[in-house]
């Protein structure tokens, strides 16, 4: 078998490290897996079942504990699935989340798996922006990237062009119109729209929707992206409006 090498972002696999974000990959997509890497000290029921699942879909399981230090950089992690990457289509019919040149793994992940959470698969990342694919995100998101539709965009106008039926709801610091304000107008679909964890979103997004500011104390400049998208993401899927069609498909899947 070909030697699995430390994650870089031109390689076209990439590795959900810890036996629960591999269980959520088997779970979810078995068909991406390729190789289940397993520690000599690997134990418990989660690995029992993930053992199952990789022998039920033919994953080559083989014990390599150097590999798993090599890939991981770490001593404690005993179970790894190679995945193989893959390209997704966002659905036109269902609301996004769009976030602008995000930069840090962790709240990628974070955010997915709190938009998995709140019934928002679609999630739209524009460039330049953290790796996707890279194992501290996948392992952020506990798995929940296996189940999302996520797209990286070269631009915002790239994705303008591909949804522009979408209304725009960008969350600006200066936004006239709170949460609570502009969730119960909020007309589906539509694309939540959040910056770059520094610099927020450039003074433009305001006139492309309906800006909308979290309100917060003045001991703090701003919310932790990851806290803001949140927010965001319940207050327009808590507002007791009948979820769409195109939702309810999806979550009977």
């Amino acid at each position: 078998m070909p030697t699995l090498n430390p994650y870089r972002a031109e390689l076209p696999y990439s590795y959900a490290l810890g036996i629960f974000p591999s269980l959520a990959l088997m779970q979810a997509a078995p068909q991406r897996a390729r190789r289940l890497l397993l520690s000599q000290h690997a134990q418990g029921e989660g690995l029992r079942t993930l053992r199952e699942l990789c022998a039920k879909h033919q994953v080559r399981e083989e014990f390599a504990d150097k590999t798993l230090r090599r890939i991981s950089g770490k001593e404690n992690c005993f179970a790894a699935l190679a995945f193989e990457k893959w390209q997704a289509e966002l659905e036109a019919g269902l609301s996004h989340v769009v976030l602008v040149n995000p930069m840090d793994e962790g709240n990628l992940g974070t955010i997915q798996r709190t938009l998995l959470g709140f019934r928002i698969p679609d999630l739209a990342v524009i460039r330049p922006a953290a790796d996707i694919f890279a194992p501290h995100g996948v392992r952020s998101s506990m798995g929940a990237i296996f189940s999302m539709r996520v797209k990286a965009y070269e631009s915002f106008e790239s994705y303008r062009e591909s949804f522009p039926g979408h209304n725009l709801y960008p969350f600006m610091l200066d936004g006239a119109a709170t949460p609570e304000e502009a969730a119960p107008l909020a007309r589906q679909p539509y694309s939540l729209i959040f910056g770059n964890e520094g610099n927020g979103l450039p003074p433009v997004f305001s006139t492309l929707g309906q800006a909308v500011r979290i309100p917060h104390s003045n001991d703090i400049d701003s919310l932790n992206l990851a806290v803001a998208v949140a927010i965001g993401a319940y207050a327009f899927t808590q507002t007791g409006r009948e979820e769409s069609s195109c939702t309810k498909q999806w979550l009977r899947s």
